[in-house]
């Protein structure tokens, strides 16, 4: 408040207290923040220091007056015709928060500023300069990221503050959603413009369709929730999830008894399970029927497997063993067709020889791959494993190589188990599955010797182990 007052001034003060709805809910951790306001500098590197000019002002701006915006919207209207055009404008009539943010801005045209209207009233006629019409598309509402989702269970009552983070990484842990990967694909629009009487027309380029770093559900995370939906709908609402919020509050504070809620919930809840296991005995969860092979009249399925989805030809109910393809990764449970699913059983696939030996091309757990000598080398995204020629193959196979010759610093002959690596995370020495940490001290690890580094290991070896407390996994 001093700070504010002293610095800002009197009227650009209005503290604030923040808390939960309920005064029982848990609260997330507590929000970073200065230990103390009065220092605005700090002596640090460049980063730093933004990041603390970061914290400070929002840490201050929360404690400040809201801005008042005075929103200005006019309509043009042609004189020859029926259509109007709208001109809306923002001016700051009081800073208030915002005053933190705008010192030192000496460029008032700045992206992102408030557009400024000149005087008009009402009767004024103006000259058309420049007329630009845009085409647009209409647009799907964007996935969620973990902010935007997290502001969403906020509104629908689900959850606490302190549940929001474990409830996401959970489902995530479960693999129920994933986060995209998609950069999103140009697309081209048109833009008509009007100047000096003349009409020009020119196309641009707009990125649509991305979806990096956006939750996205996963085929099991669809058929769960497809069943849960089906089964225990009266759970799975919203309006259920925030009453109960309420009523846990409730009996935090001694004011409602939980064995009458735990018995009114399972009065409820046991018949919908009983339901849902004598239906699981009638039909499969999350499998699809495609069609038939059109050479073995044998059903073609698509279902989620122990490693995820795959495709399935035959019955595993007949005397013949059933076929097993899994899944590319641009494909889904959901919109597989029959075609796609037949293509998927071309595999592996030959594309001939290289250095006299074979190379093939098969799609794995994790994916398409190309296989050579003993050797598994991924298919970039890029390259479609149907359409792969060994060519291709050939470069992926060099590449490979040369990253794992990249990777080898230097091989003892007198002890092959025992080499220096170059890693991720810096150069280290590999033994016998084991990886050992090279001190700082070393200042060209290529030049150890293999006595010196049999002493590296036998000193990490002698060092007590640390012990941790193991913590369980996310069960699906």
């Amino acid at each position: 408040s001093k700070e504010i007052t002293a610095s800002i001034g009197a009227e650009y003060l209005k503290p604030r207290q923040y808390h939960t709805a309920s005064k029982g809910a848990q609260e997330a951790h507590e929000a970073i923040r200065p230990t103390n306001i009065a220092i605005r500098d700090i002596s640090a590197s460049a980063q730093e220091k933004r990041l603390y000019n970061l914290i400070w002002k929002r840490t201050v701006a929360s404690q400040m007056s809201d801005a008042q915006i005075e929103k200005t919207t006019i309509e043009i209207l042609p004189s020859t015709r029926p259509e109007h055009f709208a001109a809306t404008a923002e001016a700051i009539k009081f800073d208030g928060f915002l005053r933190l943010y705008t010192e030192g801005r000496d460029e008032p045209d700045e992206p992102g500023q408030p557009v400024t209207l000149p005087p008009l009233k009402k009767g004024d006629k103006l000259k058309a300069v420049i007329v630009t019409a845009t085409e647009r598309f209409t647009q799907q509402p964007p996935r969620y990221t973990e902010a935007s989702l997290v502001k969403k269970m906020e509104e629908l009552g689900i959850g606490r503050p302190s549940t929001y983070a474990p409830t996401i990484s959970t489902i995530q842990a479960r693999e129920y959603i994933e986060k995209g990967q998609n950069d999103g694909q140009p697309r081209n629009y048109r833009v008509v413009t009007l100047a000096n009487g003349e009409i020009s027309h020119s196309e641009n380029t707009e990125i649509c369709g991305g979806d990096k770093g956006r939750l996205i559900p996963t085929d099991i995370g669809i058929i769960v929730n497809n069943f849960l939906m089906e089964y225990f709908p009266a759970i799975l609402d919203y309006d259920f999830t925030a009453r109960m919020e309420e009523k846990f509050d409730l009996i935090a504070e001694g004011k409602l008894p939980w064995s009458g809620e735990i018995a009114t919930f399972y009065k409820l809840f046991h018949p919908d399970v009983e339901n849902a296991m004598s239906m699981r005995l009638e039909h499969k969860v999350g499998e699809r029927i495609l069609g038939s092979h059109p050479q073995t009249g044998k059903t073609v399925s698509v279902k989620i497997g122990r490693f995820g989805p795959l495709v399935q030809i035959g019955d595993a109910d007949s005397d013949e063993k059933p076929q097993f393809a899994s899944l590319l990764k641009n494909q889904s449970v959901s919109t597989i067709t029959l075609d796609e699913a037949l293509k998927l059983f071309e595999f592996p696939r030959s594309l001939g020889t290289y250095e006299g030996s074979d190379v093939t091309v098969a799609i794995g757990r994790f994916g398409p791959y190309v296989k050579h000598a003993g050797k598994f080398i991924s298919i970039p995204k890029d390259i479609a494993p149907a359409e792969i020629t060994i060519e291709q193959a050939e470069d992926l196979i060099k590449a490979k190589r040369d990253a794992e010759n990249k990777k080898v610093v230097k091989i003892f002959t007198e002890d092959p188990d025992l080499q220096i690596l170059n890693g991720r995370y810096g150069i280290y020495i590999a033994y016998k599955k084991n990886n050992y940490k090279i001190p700082r001290t070393v200042e060209n690890p290529a030049e150890l010797t293999l006595e010196q580094c049999r002493e590296i290991i036998s000193q990490q070896d002698s060092k007590p182990q640390k012990t941790t407390r193991s913590r369980s996994s996310a069960r699906k």
